[in-house]
C-alpha cells in the first residue's frame, strides 16, 4: 500500500521540470514543485519506533521544503508507525506547522468480485491525448473539490509522458462521465482518481472504469493485487468490488 502510494507521486514527479524525489535521512521525497501542497510530498521510508525519531524526521522533511520555500504535505501509513508514535503524529506534525487535510481508509484486493449488475455502454481509453487530459482534469477538479487551476498544474501535459501514470477516460455517447488512473509498482496495481461527474453517479460508471483499468494494468504487469485510498462515498463501490481494508492513509499538510 505505501510502496505504491509513494510510486504514485514519484511517477508524477518524475517527468516535470520542477520535480525532484530525493531520498534523504528517513524520509522520501516526492514534489512536484506545483501550488497545491498535496503534490509536494514527503514519506516516512521506514518504520518509526519513539518520538525522538518522529520528530527527527519531521526536522528532515520540513527542512527540504523550507529550503525550497514551498507549501508542502506528509504522508503517512499507519501502520508503519508503533502505538505510542501514532498518540504523538497529530501533536508532532502541529510543531512542524502541519494540520490533518485528510484520512482515507487503505483497501487491497487479490482479485476483483464478479459484477453483479449490467454497466452502461462505455466508450473507454487510455488518455494519450491532451484533449482528453482536459477532461481528465475537469472531472477530477469538480469530484475532488479542487480549484481547477491547481488540478490543472498538477496535471499538465507532462503527465502523458509518464511511463507509470496511465490516466483513462470513459465516455457515454461521447460525452466524458468518469476518470481513474493506474500506477504499478514492484508489489501492487494502485488505482487513483476514481471520480464520476455528479449527474451520472449511481449507475455503474465508475465500476465499469475500475474494472476496465484494472484489467488492462494486471494484463501487461501481471496479476498483482490492487490497492486504492477510498473517500467515504466510493467506499461501498470498493467494497461491492472486492476491496477490504486494512490500513489507514493520514496526509497532513502545511499552510492555513
Amino acid at each position: 500500500m505505501e510502496e505504491n502510494l509513494r510510486q504514485s507521486f514519484r511517477a508524477l514527479a518524475e517527468v516535470r521540470p520542477k520535480g525532484c524525489t530525493p531520498e534523504l535521512s528517513g524520509v522520501t521525497i516526492a514534489s512536484l514543485g506545483v501550488r497545491f501542497q498535496m503534490f509536494n510530498a514527503a514519506f516516512f521510508s521506514s518504520t518509526i519506533e519513539g518520538s525522538d525519531e518522529l520528530s527527527s524526521r519531521l526536522e528532515v522533511a520540513s527542512s527540504h521544503f523550507r529550503i525550497e520555500g514551498r507549501a508542502w504535505s506528509l504522508w503517512v501509513c499507519e501502520d508503519w508507525l508503533s502505538w505510542s508514535v501514532r498518540r504523538r503524529l497529530s501533536r508532532s506534525c502541529s510543531d512542524f506547522g502541519l494540520r490533518i487535510a485528510a484520512e482515507l481508509p487503505g483497501m487491497i484486493a487479490d482479485r476483483l468480485q464478479p459484477p453483479k449488475r449490467n454497466f452502461p455502454k462505455l466508450e473507454i481509453r487510455r488518455i494519450t491525448r491532451e484533449e482528453d487530459l482536459v477532461f481528465f482534469r475537469s472531472i477530477g477538479s469538480l469530484s475532488f473539490r479542487v480549484p481547477p487551476h491547481w488540478f490543472a498544474e498538477v496535471f499538465d501535459a507532462t503527465v502523458l509522458s509518464s511511463r507509470y501514470f496511465e490516466c483513462w477516460l470513459a465516455l457515454l455517447d461521447g460525452e466524458p462521465v468518469a476518470t481513474a488512473a493506474t500506477v504499478p509498482s514492484a508489489s501492487a496495481i494502485g488505482l487513483y482518481n476514481v471520480a464520476t461527474v455528479p449527474a451520472h453517479r449511481g449507475h455503474g460508471i465508475a465500476e465499469a472504469l475500475t474494472r476496465h483499468a484494472a484489467a488492462d494494468a494486471q494484463l501487461r504487469y501481471g496479476p498483482l493485487p490492487l490497492v486504492l485510498q477510498s473517500t467515504e462515498m466510493g467506499m461501498g463501490v470498493y467494497s461491492r468490488l472486492g476491496f477490504s481494508a486494512v490500513t489507514r492513509i493520514m496526509a497532513y499538510v502545511s499552510g492555513s
